[in-house]
Formats: structure tokens, sequence, C-alpha cells
């Protein structure tokens, strides 16, 4: 099988799982991005309508190959999937693409694709449709338990004292980064004061570092307004790293059953899971339910997906 995978970034290191994992079951995988530098929302950034208008013909030019089907993958690419009148289109949304400014183009253009893929149940529910849930897999070899003192080491971080790990950056509005320090000022004011406790704000670092991240954390602190999967909830799980989140996405199911860990509504309860967390930090079980979000099963998933497209003639 042939897929023209379309994406505004193909930097994103979870959609460069999911190419391998596609690849892994036979499936050629070909990708192309627009013009210009892809960049979320809340960031301003260089990449315009006049890019994504140039866009087109890119796709155009590729869909005589001998493709079987077109994989969109993030809203905005879909416009461009669904010109092509040739191929049949699935489309994969992620998150901010469906509960974001966009999601409008998101929503329209899921009607007329021939299988839409999303990442929780939060999100099909908002989008009211027929719709596939697999969320982005986990490398779960690359994402492992390992000992803090090492992983401490290898980052630099102050063996003495406790870390909070938050591994956006602090200017994604969507990520509430206020919350987070607010929520982790109030919690110091719970524990031993001789215990300082660092909030370590990770990002822009190379992919195969964070699992050094995860391991020297005490625990893992997601505070977003919305979220489709959040891939550090489950790398945080591969790595047995506890986590405290707000009830977004897919966040209750990853979560259930992993102890300790804390799905959260107030930031009076994000309080008191990081306290309990910090006041005795110890790994949490989450490696057992990350074996649910594994890349095998992304891709043996997405597989079904494509071949359930062809079978019935797009």
């Amino acid at each position: 099988m042939r897929a023209l995978q379309l994406v505004a970034s193909a930097n994103d290191a979870f959609y460069r799982k999911q190419i391998e994992a596609l690849e892994a079951n036979d499936t050629a995988c070909t990708t192309i991005t627009p013009p210009g530098e892809h960049v979320r929302e809340e960031v301003a950034g260089n990449r315009s309508v006049v890019d994504y208008l140039r866009f087109y013909p890119r796709v155009r030019a590729h869909v005589p190959d001998s493709y079987d089907l077109v994989h969109a993958n993030y809203g905005l690419t879909a416009p461009f999937a669904l010109a092509q009148t040739h191929l049949p289109v699935v489309l994969s949304l992620w998150g901010t693409d469906l509960f974001g400014k966009y999601g409008w183009v998101s929503k329209l253009c899921s009607r007329w694709c021939d299988a839409v893929v999303v990442m929780s149940q939060a999100m099909a529910r908002e989008l009211d449709q027929d719709c596939y849930v697999v969320p982005h897999g986990v490398d779960t070899d690359q994402f492992r338990p390992m000992p803090q003192e090492e992983a401490q080491a290898a980052v630099r971080w102050d063996p003495a004292n406790r870390h909070v790990l938050y591994p956006y950056p602090p200017h994604r509005e969507v990520k509430n980064y206020p919350r987070a320090e607010r929520v982790v000022a109030a919690a110091r004011e719970y524990l031993d004061a001789d215990v300082p406790i660092e909030i370590q704000t990770v990002f822009d670092v190379p992919h195969e570092r964070m699992p050094l991240y995860m391991n020297a954390a005490d625990v893992l602190l997601v505070t977003s307004r919305w979220e489709g999967s959040p891939n550090a909830v489950k790398e945080a799980l591969a790595c047995n790293l506890p986590v405290v989140a707000t009830d977004v996405g897919d966040v209750r199911e990853r979560l259930s059953g992993v102890s300790p860990s804390y799905v959260c509504q107030s930031d009076a309860e994000l309080v008191t899971g990081l306290v309990d967390v910090l006041s005795a930090p110890r790994p949490s079980n989450g490696r057992t339910a990350a074996k649910e979000v594994s890349l095998s099963r992304m891709g043996d998933r997405l597989q079904h997906v494509y071949e359930t497209v062809l079978d019935t003639g797009g």
C-alpha cells in the first residue's frame, strides 16, 4: 500500500513515529508539506494563506503517481486533500485543529472525507460524526523507566530538590503556564520548606532526550485548557512518572487505574495531587497502561482504517 501524507510539519516527533509505525506494516509513505514555516496557532509565524494556496499544486503533482489514498494530518491540510478527486481521503485531527479557532475548517472538511481519525472520545463527541479513535502512540522502547539519579545527573538537576516537569513553552496559551505556576506555588505552602520545589519548563530539546527529563522529574504537571491526546502524558506513563493533569482530551482514560496520578477539575485538586506526590515521591504503575497506546497498536489501528477505506471503495 502507498499513502500520500499531507502534514503541516513533518518534524513533529509524534508524526515521525506514526510514519515509522505505518511503514513497519508495509505501508509506503510519501510526505509533503505546505511552503513556509509551520507554527502553532498561539504563536505568530510566517506561513500565510498564499503559502497554503501554493500547496495545492504540490498535492496535484503527486496524485497521478500510484498512491492508494491521501492521508491529511491536521485539519488545515484537509482542503487540499479533498481538492483532488482521484483518491480516497483519510483525515487525522490532532486536537488544536478541532478545538482551536480553525476548528470550523476541520468540521466542514471532515464531512467529505472517507474516514476521520481523532485522538480521544472527547474529540469524537466534539466532531459528532462517525470516526475512529486512534491516539498517537508512544515508543515504549525509547520511553522507559531508568534510575532517577542517573537521569538527574544527565540533565543537571539538583537531586536535593523536588522537580515538577512542565514540558511545554510557557507562551503557549492553550497549555496555561500561569495556572501551572500558581498551582506549584500553592503546593509549596503545604510542603516542607527545607525541600525546594522547582517547576522545570522543558521544550525545544531533542525528542530523544525527553526520556531523561521524564525520569529526572518527580511528577508531570499538565494544566492545559484543551487537548486531544497529550503525548507527554503517554510518555510519562511509559516512564512510570506520576501525572497530575486537568481533565482534558483522553487524560482520564489514560490515567484510569494509574497510581499515583490525578485527574483534576480545580486548582485545589491540582494542588492536592501535587502535594501527595511530592510529599513522598515514588514511581507510578503507568507503564502497564502505556501498552494500550504503543506505536505498534497505533500502526495496526491506522492500517485497519486504510484497509477499511480501500475495501469500501473510498
